[in-house]
């Protein structure tokens, strides 16, 4: 069984997980430069296909390659892939977002701080020959409450990494509970919105998320907090997020992602919304590195591979079991 699947791979992966392929005896096409439109065509050969964000893997795709049988995503989210038609035609998916949790834990404390502490504003001005201490007078984390909504493995490595800061640290799940320790209290939506002075969002991007961080929601924070998106570009209306900071609605603002992270290709509306966010001082904006650290690079591949191995060890268990041909549904 095993020397009939073979693995597509269209993304960058580390060294390691070639190597582990190798060792469990799963051939593999590695193309991390095949142009998009090649992807289907060459799809058809392969049972396994690897992927980051390169394509959508929707109904269409899976149409296309009735052979699929497992989608592997090398990163945290799975908003590429339709979850959905996968589960109705038994194929797996799998992804690794405990490997680089710590790296968008650690990304959300260096924006907290940099916010906090005036960092990027006070080195571009001195870089320009302006000295302004006063102007540059940040404030301390320990004494605020910051509010962590999602607590999956990427909230609960922020948590985790404040807990050394002497802050009060809430946090809140719609799909978890019970997760509370000597340094998170576990809360609802309502007690985060009255009391942080932070917030941070660590959640997936689906149907219920997007645009979540609107006009509305941001109408509820009762102080003029800190806002941080880690998440996806897509869980937030950038407009409404501008407007806030614009108003004095919000204090500050951090995110790693936007909604259109194709800068050349944003449209009239969204290069004036990008400009506007560029003009403040109390912004910071990265290009959707946190999770792509040289650590995480190498640990993504890691628990990938380990992963797969794990979904062929028991599909081969499976069908010999069964004494057919069949697939393990995850």
């Amino acid at each position: 069984m095993v020397n009939s699947l073979s693995i597509l791979i269209v993304d960058d992966l580390h060294d390691s997980f070639l190597k582990r392929m190798n060792e469990i005896g799963l051939t593999y096409t590695y193309k991390p430069d095949i142009p998009n439109g090649d992807i289907t065509r060459v799809m058809a050969d392969h049972q396994i296909l690897v992927v980051r964000s390169k394509i959508q893997v929707d109904r269409d795709f899976m149409h296309a390659n009735p052979q699929l049988q497992l989608i592997a995503r090398a990163g945290s989210g799975m908003d590429n892939i339709d979850l959905v038609e996968a589960d109705k035609r038994g194929i797996t998916c799998v992804n690794a977002p405990e490997a680089n949790c710590d790296a968008v834990g650690e990304q959300a404390i260096g924006m907290l701080l940099a916010l906090a502490h005036n960092i990027v504003k006070g080195n571009r001005e001195v870089v320009n020959s302006v000295w302004d201490r006063a102007g540059n007078r940040g404030f301390e984390i320990g004494n605020k409450t910051v509010g962590i909504i999602g607590y999956g493995h990427t909230g609960s490595a922020v948590a985790r990494k404040l807990s050394g800061f002497g802050c009060t640290i809430l946090a809140y799940d719609k799909y978890k509970e019970g997760f509370e320790n000597d340094y998170v209290e576990e809360v609802d939506l309502d007690r985060i919105l009255e009391e942080s002075d932070v917030i941070t969002f660590h959640v997936p991007l689906t149907s219920e998320t997007r645009f979540w961080i609107d006009s509305n929601l941001l109408s509820k924070f009762k102080k003029r907090v800190v806002l941080l998106n880690l998440s996806r570009g897509k869980i937030m209306k950038t407009e409404d997020v501008v407007s806030a900071l614009e108003s004095g609605a919000i204090s500050a603002f951090g995110a790693d992602v936007l909604e259109n992270e194709n800068l050349d290709k944003m449209t009239i509306g969204e290069r004036q919304l990008f400009d506007r966010l560029n003009e403040m001082d109390n912004v910071v904006l990265t290009p959707h590195v946190g999770g792509w650290s040289i650590e995480s690079y190498r640990k993504i591949s890691k628990v990938l591979s380990d992963k797969i191995a794990q979904w062929l060890h028991t599909t081969v268990n499976e069908e010999n079991r069964s004494g057919r041909n069949t697939h393990f549904v995850g």
